[in-house]
């Protein structure tokens, strides 16, 4: 079974990015993300309303990387390494199967500048060396065509197409699942 262990926590460095914990003081940048409609437009769950929505989600995602349960990265630019402008990582971690799913979110502001593509490598190659992953996952809702393009430019394949298997907002949405082995 999959062992995990995510103490020290794993900085990334790239040309441009750091790739750091998720911490207290990022509160209000993530606020700002997961409010942002545009943002949201993909991820099919309400924006956020509150700034202690953020400071709850934030709680959660530090209990689940000190249990090694789920590991998240804040995106941040070399530049401004205190300033998140998105998140990555991993979660729906099944040990047995040595498997989980990756997500990620970017403030728009950000968007159409390879930032998701450098951001998305490494953190893979620390699912696959660092980790012991032998497969990750992606759930995306089918019109999310950016999202779909960073995957199938990281070698991802479509492994399914499920019609009508995700309920949100009063209406079942499609979600296409990839997936991507270690090599």
């Amino acid at each position: 079974m999959l062992e995990l262990n995510f103490h020290p926590f794993p900085k990334i460095i790239t040309p441009r990015l750091v790739l750091r914990r998720l911490l207290k003081k990022d509160a209000d940048a993530l606020f700002e993300i997961r409010n942002n409609v545009e943002a949201m437009r993909y991820v099919d769950r309400d924006p956020m309303k509150t700034l202690a929505e953020a400071k709850k989600l934030i709680n959660t995602i530090q209990n689940n990387e000190f249990e090694n349960n789920a590991i998240l990265w804040v995106i941040a630019l070399k530049e401004q390494p205190e300033k998140m402008i998105g998140t990555i990582g991993f979660f729906n971690i099944v040990k047995p199967n040595y498997r989980a799913e990756i997500g990620y979110i970017l403030h728009p502001d950000c968007w159409n500048k390879g930032i998701m593509h450098e951001a998305i490598q490494p953190v893979l190659h620390y699912g696959f060396e660092g980790m012991k992953l032998h497969s990750i996952e992606a759930h995306i809702n089918p019109a999310n065509a950016a999202s779909e393009h960073v995957l199938l430019k990281n070698g991802f394949v479509k492994e399914g197409y499920f019609k009508e298997c995700f309920y949100y907002n009063g209406r079942f949405l499609d979600t296409v699942v990839y997936s991507l082995l270690k090599k």
